[in-house]
């Protein structure tokens, strides 16, 4: 069912996070906004440039290749993996490890497009969506990529922005720091069942959780928290999950 797929991500910290396949129907969707926003242009580019002969061809020409195969490019390197077709349907293209989609497998999955395409109506792409596991066509299985739903996107966004705020409200600055002078963060905490490399997991998240879409670091956080929260004694409760995990550090380096 194209709700219902999901796929299990290991991430370098060592802990799965599970996100929301794009399946072919909501895929269609948003190719056809992407087809219909080309189509504009490439109608308005030939009323421009075509009654002019020969340079209007060449000009129409290059043009017309920018927009069919420069506009996913830029937009999937440049806008977090959305093109506007994406934006509207809630979809985003990602790297198989939830990094970022980059330059090359952008125009590695984007050059490939022309195989889905066959022999029409997008036809060996449709096929290989449905048949995939991971519901990729041959660009997505050629530049390692898939595509996932980020309806839960902007809730997860406002819950960190509504997390830090918490903390802003409760008198700690960004980092969880009292302002004011008092305690140092984390004093009282007992984190000595804490082992090393779970603190060096912890360390890993908090310098690559600005490369984490939103949904992905939320839940990354959480996933964090519950498997320490019951190695730590003398943390109140309702810390924000980010927050926990800069304290957990800091009092761990104290123990230094």
């Amino acid at each position: 069912m194209d709700f219902e797929d999901r796929i299990s991500i290991a991430t370098p910290e060592g802990v799965d996070i599970e996100l929301d396949l794009a399946g072919a129907g909501s895929r269609m969707a948003a190719g056809l906004i992407d087809v219909a926003i080309q189509g504009t242009i490439l109608l308005a580019l030939g009323v421009l440039t075509l009654g002019r002969e020969t340079v209007g061809v060449a000009i129409f020409t290059v043009a017309a290749f920018g927009v069919i195969f420069v506009y996913p490019l830029f937009f999937e390197t440049l806008m977090s993996g959305r093109t506007p077709g994406k934006r509207l349907t809630g979809l985003r293209v990602i790297r198989m490890g939830g990094r970022p989609v980059g330059f090359v497998a952008s125009a590695v999955r984007n050059v490939v497009r022309l195989a889905d395409w066959l022999p029409a109506g997008y036809g060996i792409g449709i096929v290989a969506i449905i048949a995939s596991p991971r519901d990729q066509r041959l660009g997505d299985l050629a530049a390692g990529t898939v595509v996932v739903r980020e309806r839960s996107s902007r809730r997860a966004r406002r819950s960190i922005v509504e997390a830090r705020d918490g903390v802003l409200g409760a008198g700690l600055d960004g980092a969880g720091r009292d302002p004011s002078g008092g305690s140092p963060p984390g004093s009282g905490w007992d984190v000595g069942a804490v082992t090393p490399r779970e603190v060096a997991t912890v360390r890993r998240f908090m310098m690559r959780r600005g490369d984490l879409n939103p949904k992905a670091r939320l839940e990354l956080a959480e996933e964090l928290v519950q498997r320490l929260q019951a190695k730590v004694a003398g943390a109140p409760e309702g810390l924000p999950p980010e927050i926990f995990l800069e304290k957990l550090l800091q009092a761990k380096e104290r123990l230094l």
